[in-house]
């Protein structure tokens, strides 16, 4: 099974002008905490709910400051033609719960969560991915 068979393909997308407001309030509207952020079709980096109170609110931002300026600019992707064990395997390694998806043309395709995974790759992955990724 393949990343495409399980990733969201409907999902939110935080652009570089967005203020954090409305970040935050698209997050809180849809009840998630997680966007990738994309210029055109192509990810720059993301933002978590985390991100925003963290680097942001606690720093002394303005509710109008850019999020472009908050991001992780490292993220880690998956691509949609990818195995799904094998991502599996890499978001437990290095303790992610979401993943961006690209296409073979690096654009952003969807997103991935451990969620998603967990529906369809064998229980005891998905029990042993959630472990490592919540361990402290």
């Amino acid at each position: 099974m393949k990343v495409r068979d399980v990733m969201s393909r409907d999902v939110q997308i935080a652009r570089p002008g967005d203020t954090l407001q409305d970040v935050a309030s698209r997050m809180a509207g849809g009840d998630f905490g997680f966007m990738p952020v994309a210029d055109g079709d192509r990810l720059i980096g993301t933002i978590t709910d985390r991100d925003i109170v963290v680097r942001a609110v606690a720093g002394g931002a303005a509710c109008t400051s850019p999020v472009v300026e908050y991001i992780s600019r490292d993220a880690h992707t998956a691509h949609a033609d990818d195995d799904l064990k094998a991502v599996l395997d890499a978001m437990a390694g290095k303790q992610i719960r979401r993943m961006p998806v690209l296409d073979k043309d690096e654009r952003l395709v969807g997103v991935v969560s451990l969620g998603d995974l967990s529906t369809r790759v064998k229980e005891k992955y998905a029990g042993e991915a959630l472990e490592d990724i919540s361990r402290p």
